[in-house]
């Protein structure tokens, strides 16, 4: 079933600020750690340009617990029915999906807990105006995604499961939606039957980390520092804009992670 502007017109979005234990957070390939001052200033960035977009921004405080709590699209995924709990497929953030729960539902956000033994992060779930795409990877387990999808389906959704390339942490990490019938996706994700029904949009070489951007009503956000992605989204006619983001890079983390994004407005 076709659901015109589900994956980028939006209403609201809800971020957690970053924790002084970010330093401290995940990454897959060690580069440093971040700086706290500037992760907190690029993170400012991002929720002003969310705002600027016509978001109305809740801003969660930061969790010293979870040094990867920033990342508050691992724990949940929101659509039009509510907000649906997720299990992040790495035991140090097992806590985070039960906290946002609490603050989420303050919010008057309806909530649908997890109930499966499997793992699965939001990094590797792709919605898109036709389908739900599920990346299976080293954070989401095939139980993990037989279980969103059962609950999906029952709400209508189309729901695949798609192979992510293996060294590449998430799927989302490759690729995005950039309208309701184009992908932008890394050269590794490109070519995938999964996408058979768009057009896609292949970044740059050199460039593979700019696949991580997010569509948000009229505009597209992009991580700075990637000209040729750039150059080639202006020349398809879309409105960017590009946000630093050299910090949450370290913990491989990037646009999409920061933010849960949904048009179901809490209530009054």
């Amino acid at each position: 079933m076709l659901r015109q502007g589900l994956s980028y017109q939006f209403t609201h979005a809800v971020v957690r600020k970053p924790a002084h234990s970010v330093v401290d957070g995940l990454r897959a390939t060690d580069r440093g750690s971040p700086a706290f001052a500037k992760f907190e200033s690029e993170h400012g960035v991002y929720v002003k340009a969310l705002r600027h977009a016509g978001l109305k921004v809740t801003v969660l405080e930061a969790q010293e617990d979870y040094p990867d709590s920033v990342f508050i699209e691992d724990a949940a995924l929101c659509l039009p029915e509510g907000v649906v709990l997720l299990r992040p497929g790495t035991p140090s953030r097992s806590g985070e999906p039960i906290e946002l729960a609490s603050e989420l539902g303050r919010l008057g956000l309806v909530i649908h807990p997890h109930e499966s033994g499997g793992f699965i992060d939001g990094g590797d779930i792709l919605v898109t105006d036709s389908s739900v795409l599920v990346g299976l990877s080293r954070r989401t387990d095939r139980a993990g995604f037989e279980w969103i999808s059962k609950l999906l389906q029952q709400w209508n959704y189309q729901v695949l499961a798609v192979e992510t390339p293996p060294q590449v942490l998430h799927f989302k990490s490759d690729c995005c939606v950039v309208d309701s019938t184009t992908i932008m996706a890394t050269s590794r994700l490109s070519g995938a039957s999964c996408f058979s029904d768009f057009k896609v949009l292949t970044v740059p070489a050199g460039e593979e980390a700019a696949a991580n951007s997010i569509r948000v009503n009229d505009r597209l956000f992009i991580p700075a520092g990637f000209p040729k992605t750039s150059e080639m989204l202006a020349a398809a006619g879309y409105s960017i804009e590009a946000i630093p983001v050299t910090q949450p890079r370290l913990l491989d983390g990037g646009l999409s992670c920061m933010s849960l994004r949904f048009s179901q407005p809490p209530a009054a």
